[in-house]
């Protein structure tokens, strides 16, 4: 599975964003969970979820400044 493009979520709406942030925040929480709790997690999916995090956020930044 290869790390999202910035350029499949550029088109989305604040709110769009907004929701998604919370949504990936809350996966990262349950992944981190479940690590915790020594349940089989899939390591890479940190690094992916972290990515379209930063991603979004950069999108939202840029969209205040404009």
């Amino acid at each position: 599975m290869p790390l999202p493009k910035i350029q499949d979520i550029q088109d989305f709406t604040d709110k769009e964003i907004e929701e998604k942030i919370i949504k990936l925040k809350k996966e990262i929480f349950d992944l981190k969970l479940k690590q915790a709790t020594r349940q089989n997690v899939r390591s890479h999916l940190f690094k992916h979820k972290k990515h379209q995090l930063a991603q979004l956020l950069t999108i939202k930044k840029d969209s205040n400044y404009v």
